[in-house]
């Protein structure tokens, strides 16, 4: 089933190189991915001391839950060098989890949808790109309103199909 949305990140060497490995990996280890986004380049969020990212969103199909989805992409961060040393800091790749069908998940070690989608143009302008009418299940409004009553003004630079 798709309706899976995960969002892709990489700002340490050869970024571009590494979303490509990463969408390997989860189609290899989680299922097929239906659709990407563009990929875009944005400015750090959070600890901004660091290289741009180079961002894209996926589509994918799994019949797992959402938390064996989470344990597969952590397999996937590791295996492909992430280090969780600090927070919003430089790494190889980082995989968020968006939207998980219409979901609404809270765990200790999961949020779904993740909590910050509405705040986020780097990750509302690759997501509208794929699913602009996808409803946000707790918001009840759509990828492309969330985008259109976004306040953020970080840039996030479109530069080409993956």
């Amino acid at each position: 089933m798709a309706g899976i949305y995960l969002l892709l990140g990489s700002n340490k060497g050869d970024k571009r190189q590494q979303l490509t490995v990463a969408i390997n990996r989860i189609e290899k280890n989680i299922g097929m991915v239906c659709s990407k986004s563009s990929l875009y380049v944005t400015k750090a969020w959070g600890n901004t001391n660091q290289p741009d990212f180079l961002d894209q969103v996926v589509e994918i199909e799994y019949s797992g839950t959402a938390g064996h989805l989470l344990d597969a992409i952590l397999c996937i961060e590791e295996d492909m060098g992430r280090i969780r040393d600090k927070k919003w800091g430089p790494r190889v790749i980082d995989i968020d989890i968006l939207f998980f069908h219409d979901l609404i998940f809270r765990s200790e070690k999961l949020i779904i949808p993740h909590p910050e989608i509405a705040n986020r143009r780097f990750t509302l302008e690759p997501l509208v790109e794929i699913a602009p009418h996808f409803i946000h299940p707790l918001l009840n409004k759509s990828n492309q309103f969330l985008l259109d009553a976004c306040s953020d003004t970080l840039e996030v630079k479109k530069i080409g199909e993956n």
